[in-house]
């Protein structure tokens, strides 16, 4: 291990993005350290983590789960801590250089907030923090001078494409999209969409419910509001095309016209990499683009009628206020009650809306607000539950 490595706490380490980034730490020739985990159920696997990285502190943020598993398997002198107060002491730490924001969810936006109260760098893979409380996150970078590096691809792309850019002299960004496992579907089968079929992405490995907005392109309409607040843009400066072969990340579009665009294998240990090694650009474990084979690059709008999500992921960005937080919350709960067969997949956009519409609409409201909102819209689509 380096002298100066950087330790990392990694925030849902028994998550697809967290599984990545261990890879990323473990191929950094010591440059960075795990030096922290979370999970959530998995506990053998966080365990098992641990041990294999070295790490100094795990953090179980099921605490009823924590109190009743055995721990055999964890080395002896390796803080164990609980909850969501776990999470908050450990990106607290002075000790911790960066945090891996990849808890997925609205379940991961205090501690997020608490690395970027604490001062920290935070490598942001949870797009819910800015889609729910994007002013709230601006105002604590603000005052503590934390500083918040994209790890979804997408914004990664935008990110690295506007290194050295003034921001006067972007017109807009373009965020590309697969277009998900049914983009050439004929609109009138959506109605027979299963969960097999919509866990079945066609380019990316990743969890369930995430897996599940790829295929409504949820995911986009949060990542346009995400972007809104990442990059201090407005809704109309932020476009979606869709690109089935996701190697064009997203486009940046500069006011003389000329375009910019990060392109890479569909490999989430690139961008992982960059945020934690940030400003730096080192070798490591992400795939690289086989030039030796021919390749072609597509490109095609999408569909509103097809993927109506989008249209909701402008107009969130547009309202601001609690609009993001109650758009994330159903959409949550929605997907999840398409995987437990209570919901049809062409509910879950229109459940969606209607909780949206149906909310009172706060343009300033407080964390706790937020959190309650949250509860509330989750709530609201158990009314579109399946008979």
């Amino acid at each position: 291990m380096a002298a100066s490595a950087k330790n990392v706490a990694v925030l849902g380490a028994t998550g697809s993005i967290g599984q990545s980034a261990l890879e990323v730490i473990a191929g950094s020739s010591g440059r960075l350290r795990a030096f922290a985990l979370s999970g959530h159920t998995r506990l053998d696997e966080l365990s098992q983590a641990a041990q294999e990285h070295g790490s100094r502190t795990v953090v179980a943020t099921d605490a009823q789960l924590a109190d009743d598993y055995h721990w055999n398997g964890l080395p002896g002198g390796i803080r164990r801590l609980t909850g969501q107060e776990g999470l908050e002491a450990v990106v607290s730490d002075p000790a911790v250089d960066v945090v891996l924001a990849a808890i997925v969810g609205a379940a991961g936006l205090r501690s997020t907030l608490a690395a970027l109260e604490a001062g920290k760098a935070v490598a942001l893979a949870n797009k819910e923090t800015l889609v729910m409380a994007g002013p709230i996150i601006e105002d604590a970078i603000a005052e503590h001078r934390g500083r918040l590096i994209p790890v979804d691809s997408e914004h990664s792309a935008v990110f690295q494409a506007m290194q050295g850019a003034k921001p006067k002299e972007v017109r807009r960004i373009v965020l590309t999209a697969s277009g998900g496992p049914f983009r050439t579907w004929p609109v009138a089968q959506f109605r027979q969409i299963t969960v097999t079929e919509a866990l079945t992405h066609p380019t990316w490995d990743m969890g369930p419910k995430i897996t599940v907005d790829s295929a409504t392109m949820m995911n986009k309409a949060l990542e346009i509001i995400e972007a809104r607040w990442l990059f201090d843009l407005s809704a109309e400066q932020i476009e979606v095309v869709i690109h089935p072969q996701s190697m064009v990340h997203s486009f940046v579009e500069f006011v003389d016209g000329s375009v910019l665009a990060q392109l890479s294998p569909p490999d989430m240990k690139l961008p992982i990499q960059y945020a934690l090694e940030y400003p730096d650009r080192l070798p490591g474990p992400a795939d690289r683009v086989d030039w030796t084979q021919a390749m072609t690059l597509e490109f095609e709008p999408p569909d509103p009628k097809r993927f109506p999500a989008i249209a909701l992921g402008h107009e969130c960005a547009r309202a601001g206020g609690t609009s993001g937080a109650v758009l994330n919350a159903a959409n949550e709960a929605a997907v999840q009650a398409f995987l437990d067969g209570e919901l049809h997949f062409t509910e879950i956009v229109p459940a969606c809306r209607s909780v949206l519409e149906s909310h009172n609409f706060e343009p300033r409201p407080s964390l706790s607000r937020l959190i309650e909102l949250d509860a509330w819209a989750r709530k609201e689509i158990s009314t579109w539950m399946l008979a």
